[in-house]
C-alpha cells in the first residue's frame, strides 16, 4: 500500500443496498483486513425460481415500470402475480 494514499472510513451505515455496492466497487477489501472478524453462518438455499418468458417489449415496460418505482422486475411480477392470485381467489 502506498504510504501517502488515504483509506477512506467504512460508513457505520449505508443508505441502502445500492450505497454499499457503490462503496465496495470503489474500495479494496484488502485495505480494511484490520476492520474484519471471522464469523460463521448457515445458509438455507430452498429457494425455486419458475421462468415464465415475455416479449420484448412486455419486458422492456417491465423494467422501466420496476425501475421507476425503485423495485426490480422480479419483485415486481410477483407483487403482481400475489395480487392477481388473491383477487381470482375471492
Amino acid at each position: 500500500m502506498d504510504a501517502n494514499r488515504t483509506i477512506d472510513p467504512i460508513p457505520e451505515e449505508f443508505e441502502d443496498i445500492k450505497a454499499a455496492a457503490e462503496f465496495w466497487d470503489t474500495h479494496s477489501l484488502a485495505d480494511y483486513s484490520d476492520e474484519t472478524v471471522d464469523v460463521q453462518f448457515d445458509v438455507d438455499l430452498q429457494r425455486s425460481v419458475f421462468l415464465a418468458p415475455l416479449e420484448h417489449n412486455l419486458a422492456r415496460r417491465l423494467a422501466e415500470m420496476a425501475r421507476r418505482q425503485g423495485l426490480s422486475a422480479e419483485t415486481l411480477v410477483n407483487l403482481w402475480v400475489s395480487d392477481h392470485l388473491q383477487q381470482a381467489a375471492g
